[in-house]
């Protein structure tokens, strides 16, 4: 189990303890704190998390902005990653195709998903479907994150004497 998937897993049933995860997952990628996600489902192939609605986070219109936006579903698609790759896989996004279809008018809840097979195919092309959602179950945006996911490179073997 990954490292971030195992601190889910010891810190989320605990008060508080999904703040925490937020918090901790953030300093380690520390753009993400911009939008302060709240991580509510960690699993393998799927990590949801809320974008509070907040000053911070508007628009010239008081909705939530769309970078905003693209932010929280990278951070879902990153922690999806990190609890889904193999041990002997590596991963880095390559880009974003996002539609955004209505306005974030309340808290949005970053949706990422992946199918288990994406990531032991030889094909290393792997896309993450993401959406964020309205309070009242609209999406907002939706798209893919597609990742490019290789082999680990092996450490060099010292020479045998």
């Amino acid at each position: 189990m990954s490292q971030v998937l195992t601190m889910w897993t010891r810190l989320s049933p605990l008060p508080l303890g999904a703040r925490v995860f937020s918090f901790a997952f953030s300093r380690k990628a520390p753009y993400f704190a911009t939008v302060r996600p709240r991580f509510t489902v960690l699993e393998p192939n799927r990590a949801e998390l809320v974008v509070p609605k907040r000053r911070g986070v508007h628009n010239h219109l008081g909705t939530v902005h769309a970078i905003a936006l693209c932010n929280g579903l990278e951070a879902a698609m990153g922690a999806l990653a990190e609890a889904t790759i193999p041990a002997d896989k590596r991963w880095i996004p390559k880009g974003m195709e996002v539609a955004y279809t209505a306005k974030a008018t309340s808290d949005i809840t970053c949706v990422a998903e992946t199918d288990a097979e994406a990531w032991t195919s030889d094909d290393p092309d792997v896309g993450v479907r993401v959406r964020g959602v309205r309070d009242d179950g609209t999406v907002v945006i939706e798209g893919v994150i597609r990742l490019w996911v290789t082999p680990r490179k092996r450490a060099a073997q010292p020479a045998s004497a």
